[in-house]
């Protein structure tokens, strides 16, 4: 029995552990992979996604940014922050169930969650039953909310509607990347079936709510040095015909274009999805599923992602379609094996940039980001445009011409990087779910957002912030004997001042 378990070893799981520690508490905390670091150790540097570094404090600002930018030694500066520290961590075991009492969760069941020599999860239908944990009170800092939702706590995925929270970005989107390939089979047969890595027009209106998210996708580092270059092998039974679609594709691109499909987008050192390309580095529409999904459902996903990635290089490396140059330049590269030698140059961490979200006190939205309102219970500051990558492949008809073609849905990125330019402030009440709900649990990373509100709040830095001031509310709560929505607001907030937390925004 321990004061505070938190859940999920990502980077505001971490800190979390570290304030909990610093507060007085008793912690353990549980990590499904063998790493700690989530996405700070998967190719994110930790301050990249921080527009304004005076509107972060506390251990994110003093510690975190300080583990430099090779996503290895981020990983090492992680284990060796939280062993210093004396802090317990279990490794490879996962939320299986939880138990209750009233509204509160008493215990963790567990089962064993080890990865494979690339990083993919453990499918559910090969780990087994591997003890429990109990604590007075638990935070979730995964990024997928399996805690909050094995306790039964109400949450939200995919897209909500216009309408739902008054927000003009809401909901199904105009197309992007509209080009004139045929998306058929047999080019102008309906009958023969969309070409592979399209689906079907769900046909709903803009604006109207669906169940999808935005894409994930690996941020991968690649060489030609052969020192450390690990082999992109094509995956088992690959076939040229599964890449059709990325054929008809490449008759409308120069070498830069094509340069956008593979290796995508280089961003700070690793690349990243080429959000410019019709098709690029990962594949579309599969993150649906993973958010409310299963183990089995989710690795499957984690692997879909790695062998499509290995397809597209082979078939851009040896495919008669592909200009010669290019084929010879993609060929060149492998992973490299020295950011991520644990893994053969698979980040450990696919980047799952939105899963479930929870349906809390507050539910921070559009009108949030764009500094409309000005909430009393703020524990932490955000700041980051509406950021969305697709959430769809799709055949499209033009309107003006009526030329059926092939398209995305779901892009934007509305304010770039800066968003407003004003941070805005997340209240407590946003990772707190309702007391009948949950009276013990706190929820930093999936929190209770819109699927706008989230897209401009889901950032690393604002997730530490969110687990640092979650973790000074669980110690609090234990002191004040009360659940973690009725704690002394006043005293949690003067508290997070003095830990260094930036709060409120007078500039």
């Amino acid at each position: 029995m321990v004061d505070i378990c938190i859940y999920g070893g990502t980077p505001a799981g971490c800190v979390a552990a570290m304030t909990a520690h610093q507060e007085g508490a008793s912690v353990v905390l549980i990590e499904p992979s063998r790493w700690l670091g989530g996405m700070l150790a998967a190719g994110i540097k930790p301050a990249q996604d921080c527009p304004i570094p005076a509107a972060v404090g506390g251990l994110t600002s003093t510690a975190v940014f300080g583990f430099g930018t090779n996503p290895h030694d981020v990983q090492r500066a992680f284990q060796d922050w939280i062993a210093a520290a004396g802090i317990e961590v279990i490794f490879e075991h996962r939320a299986r169930s939880v138990t209750r009492d009233g509204n509160r969760i008493t215990a963790i069941q567990l089962e064993t969650s080890a990865p494979d020599k690339w990083g993919v999860p453990l499918p559910a239908s090969e780990s087994l039953p591997a003890g429990e944990v109990r604590a007075a009170v638990f935070v979730d800092a995964s990024y997928e909310g399996d805690l909050m939702a094995l306790a039964g706590v109400p949450y939200r995925t995919g897209r909500e509607a216009r309408d739902a929270y008054g927000e003009d970005l809401a909901g199904v989107q105009p197309v992007t990347n509209w080009t004139p390939i045929d998306p058929y089979v047999v080019p102008g047969d309906s009958t023969s079936g969309l070409l592979p890595l399209l689906e079907p027009d769900h046909g709903l209106p803009a604006g109207a709510a669906d169940d999808y998210t935005q894409a994930y996708n690996y941020r991968f580092y690649v060489t030609t040095d052969p020192a450390h270059r690990a082999d992109l092998t094509p995956p088992d039974g690959y076939s040229p015909a599964d890449y059709e679609l990325v054929r008809r594709y490449v008759e409308h691109l120069d070498l830069e274009g094509l340069r956008g499909i593979f290796p995508g987008w280089m961003n700070s050192g690793e690349y990243n999805y080429q959000r410019a390309s019709l098709i690029t580095n990962a594949p579309l529409g599969v993150s649906r599923a993973y958010q409310d999904g299963d183990w089995d459902e989710r690795s499957r996903i984690w692997r879909h992602h790695i062998d499509y990635l290995r397809g597209l290089h082979h078939f851009l490396s040896t495919d008669p379609a592909v200009p010669a140059e290019f084929q010879a330049e993609t060929a060149a590269y492998g992973l490299d094996a020295s950011v991520f030698p644990e893994t053969e140059g698979w980040p450990p961490q696919l980047y799952v940039r939105a899963a479930r979200r929870l349906d809390g006190v507050c539910t921070v939205t559009h009108a949030d980001v764009t500094n409309q309102t000005d909430p009393g219970d703020s524990i932490g500051l955000a700041l980051f445009g509406v950021d969305v990558y697709p959430v769809r492949r799709i055949p499209h008809r033009d309107r003006e011409t009526g030329q059926l073609g092939v398209a995305t849905e779901g892009d934007m990125f509305i304010g770039g990087h800066l968003g407003t330019g004003r941070p805005y402030p997340i209240p407590y009440r946003a990772i707190t779910p309702r007391q009948d709900d949950c009276g013990n649990l706190l929820v930093p990373v999936c929190l209770s957002a819109s699927h706008i509100g989230y897209a401009a709040t889901r950032m690393e830095p604002v997730f530490c912030v969110l687990a640092e001031s979650a973790a000074v509310a669980a110690v609090q709560s234990l002191r004040e004997q009360t659940d973690v929505q009725e704690i002394d607001v006043r005293t949690f907030q003067d508290r997070l001042v003095d830990r260094g937390q930036v709060i409120t925004w007078n500039v």
